[in-house]
């Protein structure tokens, strides 16, 4: 099934079921007001909000139509939101930009990070940053949502708690980033709110392309319009979300709504080298920040800016039919004014 929060003024939204195609709704409220409140209650709710979804299919439900900008984000706001960086392929580029091989470790141990989740943006609404000169960059990634996980849950048990699949815009401000990781302390200041698409998505209405905790379909990344990757999201996943979930509750359990990201979608080129513009054929890029470590690479220093005031941005992904599955996230960079 597909569910959405709509927008409505509250801070975290209604509840509503949405068709496949994504063409209507219908309100959830009656089964939970909240998406949060659906998550908290899983077991009881989402048999409720299969057989609504099961009527909004058949056109038995009394429905209306769905305006994808009309959404906020699944979760409007989360009690968790953990980033990971399950493509090695984006963090060996990175280093060997810099000249740096990738520790050993990074293959059997993943990166993570705790991000904001008070305040995330809706999939519509502008990236709203106060200085072009802090290197505004999009990250496209896919993103679970669980519900009650265990400390020391293992990797077999990890997967039956995956409930939500989204798409996500995780922006980064590269160039506050060097001096907050020079803290040795993380991510905050260069991390601003993150955006989700507009629908959240249960596992089986991923069919054959959800496979061992890993999402496999193209990751559609445009910049003002035109191609900048075309990633397959599965493809060089060094850890599944399973994975990802073990790693992340180690030492801590995980509570109904944490979210976890799979970070950067990066693929490699098919001679194994760092990869290509898709205008050259190549796979493309699901940040800047890659495409300016190729061109260090290659050719000593990056020509790619960052994004400037007045770039959109837009992330979707399509099924076999050219349908879109999770709606699309569109943002047009815009300055804050305060």
């Amino acid at each position: 099934m597909k569910l959405a929060s709509l927008n409505d003024g509250t801070r975290d939204g209604s509840l509503i079921v949405v068709s496949r195609d994504l063409t209507r709704y219908c309100h959830a409220t009656e089964i939970a007001p909240t998406m949060q409140a659906a998550l908290d209650e899983w077991d009881r709710c989402a048999p409720l909000l299969e057989t609504l979804f099961n009527a909004v299919q058949s056109g038995s439900a009394a429905c209306q139509t769905f305006n994808p900008t009309d959404a906020h984000s699944p979760l409007p706001r989360a009690y968790q939101w953990a980033d990971g960086s399950a493509y090695v392929n984006h963090v060996q580029l990175v280093r060997k930009a810099r000249g740096a091989e990738v520790p050993e470790s990074f293959w059997t141990d993943p990166l993570m990070y705790q991000g904001g989740s008070d305040d995330f943006t809706p999939p519509y609404a502008p990236i709203v940053i106060p200085d072009e000169a802090w290197g505004i960059d999009m990250e496209a990634e896919v993103a679970i949502v669980t519900d009650d996980v265990p400390m020391g849950v293992s990797v077999t048990d990890a997967s039956a708690h995956i409930k939500l699949i989204m798409l996500v815009n995780d922006v980064s401000l590269r160039h506050l980033i060097k001096g907050e990781l020079a803290k040795g302390f993380g991510f905050f200041q260069s991390k601003p709110a993150t955006t989700f698409s507009p629908v959240a998505v249960t596992p089986d209405e991923l069919g054959t392309a959800w496979v061992d905790s890993k999402l496999h379909r193209i990751m559609e990344v445009d910049l003002n319009d035109a191609p900048l990757g075309r990633a397959d999201a599965g493809t060089d996943m060094t850890f599944s979300f399973a994975e990802l979930i073990a790693h992340a509750t180690k030492s801590r359990n995980l509570r109904a709504g944490a979210i976890i990201g799979s970070g950067t979608i990066s693929n490699r080129d098919a001679d194994g080298g760092p990869g290509r513009p898709v205008a050259d054929g190549g796979r493309g890029y699901s940040c800047l920040a890659e495409i300016r470590m190729v061109e260090t690479i290659r050719d000593g220093a990056p020509t790619t800016s960052f994004m400037h005031f007045g770039d959109k941005v837009g992330i979707e992904m399509h099924d076999d039919d050219g349908a879109s599955i999770f709606g699309r996230i569109e943002q047009i960079v815009e300055v804050y004014n305060g």
